[in-house]
């Protein structure tokens, strides 16, 4: 099963999951955060009779009896955003991270074939921490609520382990990025207004460092926990190794790109951390994940996407 099968990257991972010649039951709600066409989008060319498609809030659907036959999940929907998490929509992050998290931990209790559970948590969760690269041991202290959700949620995913031996993973994923990646999030954003001639909004000084992660190396890493001989309950980092600025990769979107990118600075957002940057020496002893994709030729790849197929 994966959950929020037509966002970014529960669809590349679907896609993945079918080429290996998997069945897969993917969950999705089609909410509004973004224009629910651009999913649809993501799921179109994937047709395949290995993967039913489940349109269905998580919160309100039978997952006892989705889960049936399931043997791994990937649970992938959540509600998304930093910047949109403060004030009165904090109740759909209550709702979309945490309880849609309980709700499915509970029925995974009684999956009768399930081996694992992979949540896809994030970087998040550490705000600006206390050493880089940060340490899956590193303590926790979220700036955003939508950070503290995917913190209580990665907590519920523990908790489970510990007290059922339900078989948890958490990935705290580092700034993903590549084709079908969210229209909001910065790269997406970047690409299309240096496709487009126009500016391109910077919040802040660009200076913030960030941790870029490639989808395809975020995919494999949920893959490899499929079968992985680790403790229930483990944490782990998914992280590029990049450490760039965002001004960096402004450049390095010119360069690609062969214009000159124009920059609209605005004022820095709530909740927006300075610098993110991951250890993934854990990852790499446990399940020997490392990065493959470097960040131009990522970046490359997306831009290469959203010139030709993103409107």
């Amino acid at each position: 099963m994966v959950t929020g099968v037509a966002g970014f990257v529960g669809s590349t991972l679907a896609r993945r999951l079918l080429a290996d010649r998997h069945d897969v039951v993917g969950v999705d709600a089609f909410t509004d955060y973004y224009d629910p066409r651009l999913k649809r989008d993501n799921l179109r060319g994937i047709e395949h009779p290995g993967l039913r498609v489940v349109e269905a809030d998580l919160n309100a659907v039978d997952l006892p009896a989705l889960l049936a036959d399931v043997e791994v999940v990937y649970h992938q929907a959540g509600q998304p955003g930093v910047r949109k998490s403060w004030g009165s929509d904090f109740d759909d992050y209550l709702q979309g991270n945490v309880g849609a998290t309980q709700k499915l931990l509970e029925a995974a209790l009684r999956a009768p074939r399930l081996t694992r559970f992979v949540y896809a948590s994030s970087s998040s969760v550490y705000g600006n921490a206390l050493r880089y690269p940060t340490r899956e041991d590193d303590r926790p202290q979220p700036l955003s609520p939508y950070g503290v959700t995917k913190l209580a949620a990665e907590h519920l995913c523990v908790l489970y382990a510990e007290n059922y031996g339900l078989p948890t993973v958490s990935l705290r994923y580092f700034t993903v990025y590549g084709p079908r990646q969210r229209p909001d999030m910065a790269f997406t954003r970047f690409c299309t207004a240096v496709r487009d001639g126009a500016e391109i909004p910077v919040f802040g000084t660009g200076r913030q460092v960030r941790d870029f992660t490639y989808v395809d190396d975020v995919v494999e890493a949920n893959v490899r926990m499929a079968t992985a001989d680790v403790a229930a309950g483990a944490v782990f980092n998914v992280a590029g190794g990049t450490s760039t600025t965002v001004n960096e990769v402004i450049e390095l979107l010119g360069e690609i790109s062969g214009r000159v990118p124009a920059v609209r600075r605005g004022e820095p957002v709530p909740g927006d951390v300075e610098r993110t940057g991951g250890s993934t020496d854990a990852i790499a002893a446990a399940v020997g994940w490392a990065p493959a994709v470097a960040l131009r030729e990522g970046l490359a790849e997306q831009y290469r996407w959203a010139a030709s197929v993103l409107t």
